[in-house]
């Protein structure tokens, strides 16, 4: 039986804890708050932003009912409800080099055909760019779309490629995370990153991270591959549900 007080689960939370872009369940936010968290630490951990975040679970209190919240990778960072951290992706480069590096992105994009363009391409954060080739204001059935195309197509690797190409003392590392951007952040800044936050006083003997983009490439894979945690990749949150049950509940 796992002890709270030595275990912390971490969650990504796009197509882990919700669907893509989407709210969280009320039952298996029941399930995390009532069933898991007496077990053990919970925490989340993911690339938007923490107004985003908020949106898909339920609320700002959020960082009052998971132990821990790391929007953008933990370079924002909630214990408790209290912040801890608040880097900046602007102070990382410079207003110069930030400026290049957008306005290469936006002649790229300027040059690539789509079967749809919406608005939105360079979403601005704290600890990272977020870029998006069809444009975050796209529809539902557009995201779905461009998703499906981008298989094909490769249109976001193609992309990192060029900007690898383009920006390679910039200290940048790109993650394709889910199904219509790509993020942008200082190397380091990783998911790997928040694991600062709940290693330095070695508090837990178990660190597990429940995550669905973890191959290569993805932005779990980093978290998922650190010999720091125990990884667990799902395909969806029914299935982060039943692997929880199996590891906590049965």
């Amino acid at each position: 039986m796992a002890t709270r007080d030595k275990t912390l689960v971490l969650f990504d939370v796009d197509g882990t804890l919700t669907a893509a872009r989407s709210v969280i369940k009320k039952e298996f936010e029941k399930f995390l708050i009532e069933k898991v968290k007496p077990l053990a630490h919970i925490g989340l951990v993911g690339g938007s932003d923490f107004n985003k975040i908020a949106e898909q679970m339920n609320g700002d209190d959020v960082i009052h009912k998971y132990d821990y919240v790391f929007p953008e990778n933990g370079v924002i960072a909630y214990k408790y409800g209290v912040e801890l951290e608040n880097q900046s992706v602007q102070k990382f480069l410079g207003e110069e080099k930030l400026q290049k590096f957008i306005n290469f992105v936006l002649k790229y994009l300027s040059d690539v055909w789509l079967p749809c363009k919406r608005g939105t391409f360079v979403e601005f954060r704290t600890g990272m760019l977020n870029i998006s080739p069809i444009g975050r204001s796209c529809s539902r059935q557009e995201r779905n779309d461009f998703e499906i195309y981008d298989r094909e197509h490769l249109v976001r690797q193609k992309m990192i490629d060029a900007l690898q190409k383009e920006f390679p003392d910039y200290g940048l590392k790109y993650s394709i995370g889910g199904q219509i951007s790509f993020d942008v952040f200082p190397i380091g800044w990783d998911k790997t990153y928040c694991l600062k936050h709940v290693t330095s006083d070695s508090k837990f003997d178990k660190i597990y991270f429940f995550g669905d983009k973890t191959d290569f490439g993805g932005n779990d894979f980093e978290i998922f591959n650190d010999s720091r945690v125990i990884g667990h990749k799902v395909i969806n949150p029914d299935d982060t549900k039943v692997k929880l049950e199996k590891l906590f509940l049965l």
